[in-house]
């Protein structure tokens, strides 16, 4: 899960003796692992930031005090278990759990951390997910199928397994809308499926900046999503004009009354080149029924741009300013990694995201 680019605080953990009365301006840890064998610490993380290691006793018992201004959620490795909590100032955590048993845990103490077991146990099933995935596509690959025809089945399985886990996600944070559990279910949700719930996102985060104007992390949260509007779906696509092969000027807006994949890719970007087939697949097939391509090179060199279309077959308007990442249309359009495309309805709003393999096609049978 990847939250941590939203927390903030980074926590001073301080080591203390024993202490059974919990400060208003710390909370303690304490907690017991049962059938702990050689174990001697587990490992607590904010996000992916490493925060501090606590030592087990002989009877694999722990103990810690810290400091959290503010509700914070932290992940407690324990071997190769890991679980979320949530904790604040003038809160006393219990943590049990046994290793014969990981799942079976329990929490007191921390009326959100308990909520978020649930949430838990739904982020360790997707983890597990992507890795069966990727050990599928190494068997599968090294038993003689075609890469693309593997990639393509396993999209289509991840994508089903993402839309069915993701509206689970969804119900959890509305059942826990007026609580902080229902905030990090949506952190949790963004990690699992960004684009698939962007509207709900941007909408909830709004709510959330109001709802809880004191919190940091879910402020940090607020603003991330307030950047990331104006390219989100539902929004109007941002004009721009770039140069074709030609020389000739032209802008996305020449493309209204269509729907356009706005496909950011490159020469030298291999995995652009994978899929560059697909859209060649699906343009011949649906430029009839009013659909097109207005692709932007992030190319540097001319001549690599221009055998890359040829080479590749790419039979629709092609723009670039050769300035790779320093691409006029790239930065308006926030592109930090390629292949990135936009769908955008004949109306000019982006109606979808990297739709790629099976999904481009899914979208434009269901929409023309």
């Amino acid at each position: 899960m990847k939250t941590g680019i939203f927390l903030t605080n980074i926590l001073a953990l301080i080591f203390l003796n024993a202490c059974n009365t919990v400060k208003e301006n710390s909370f303690i840890l304490t907690g017991r692992i049962d059938n702990s064998g050689q174990l001697e610490s587990v490992m607590l993380y904010e996000g992916e930031t490493f925060v501090d290691s606590i030592i087990l006793d002989e009877n694999g018992n722990f103990y810690m005090e810290g400091i959290a201004s503010e509700p914070t959620v932290y992940e407690l490795h324990v071997e190769q278990e890991s679980y979320m909590l949530v904790v604040e100032n003038g809160e006393k955590v219990e943590f049990n759990t046994d290793l014969n048993a990981p799942d079976q845990y329990t929490i007191q103490g921390s009326e959100t951390s308990a909520k978020m077991k649930e949430l838990n146990q739904m982020r360790d099933k997707f983890q597990e997910h992507q890795m069966n995935l990727q050990r599928e596509f190494e068997q599968r690959l090294s038993n003689g199928e075609e890469h693309a025809a593997v990639q393509n089945d396993l999209i289509a399985k991840d994508n089903l397994y993402t839309s069915e886990l993701s509206e689970q996600v969804l119900q959890f944070s509305r059942d826990n809308e007026d609580n902080l559990a229902g905030f990090f279910g949506m952190l949790v949700l963004y990690s699992v499926d960004p684009i698939g719930h962007e509207e709900v996102l941007v909408e909830y985060a709004e709510k959330a900046q109001r709802q809880f104007p004191n919190n940091q992390t879910v402020q940090s949260f607020a603003t991330h999503m307030e950047e990331i509007k104006p390219l989100s779906i539902g929004q109007v696509a941002p004009d721009f004009g770039s140069t074709t092969p030609e020389g000739k000027e032209v802008k996305l807006s020449d493309l209204r009354g269509q729907y356009v994949l706005l496909d950011f890719w490159a020469a030298w970007c291999t995995p652009c080149r994978h899929e560059n087939p697909n859209i060649v697949e699906q343009y011949h097939q649906f430029k009839d029924k009013g659909f097109t391509v207005f692709g932007v090179s992030l190319d540097r060199d001319r001549e690599a741009w221009l055998k890359a279309i040829k080479d590749d077959k790419l039979g629709w308007m092609q723009v670039s300013d050769l300035k790779m990442w320093d691409s006029e249309a790239g930065r308006l359009y926030n592109i930090t990694a390629i292949p990135a495309s936009f769908m955008i309805d004949p109306d000019g709003k982006i109606v979808g995201k990297n739709l790629r393999g099976p999904a481009l096609k899914q979208f434009l049978e269901k929409n023309l």
